[in-house]
């Protein structure tokens, strides 16, 4: 069971990138998966969230109209899209699972939920 975090890298400010996360060793279609990030020096935290059973998202309200969480179970593949990046969106981006086919709506975003969790991809947003 293995979570792979790709994509990440240094972009200017109002750029975009695609995060990717791959799963492997397990269907990631019938499983909600969570984004988190972590800035050097600050806690973890939920950036978005994405259900298996009725593909609905959820999104931390600094993320809200930038991100786009989505998914292509033909590829075992969940993505996040971020756009209008800021440099305060620099932080190590990770993917996790715990299981479970839909993301809590009062709790999605709480590290704890999860158990599996990917290596984690940096993101820099620097001019």
């Amino acid at each position: 069971v293995q979570l792979q975090a790709s994509g990440g890298g240094l972009v200017q400010p109002g750029g975009s990138l695609r995060l990717s996360c791959v799963a492997s060793g397990f269907t990631l279609d019938y499983y909600a998966l969570v984004w988190f990030r972590q800035a050097p020096g600050r806690e973890r935290e939920g950036v978005s969230c994405i259900s298996s059973n009725d593909g609905s998202t959820y999104y931390a309200d600094s993320m809200k109209g930038r991100f786009t969480i989505s998914r292509d179970n033909a590829k075992n593949t969940v993505y996040l899209q971020m756009n209008s990046l800021k440099p305060e969106d620099t932080a190590v981006y990770y993917c996790a699972t715990d299981f479970i086919p839909s993301c809590d709506g009062s709790t999605w975003y709480e590290e704890y939920e999860y158990d599996y969790w990917g290596q984690g991809t940096q993101v820099t947003v620097s001019s």
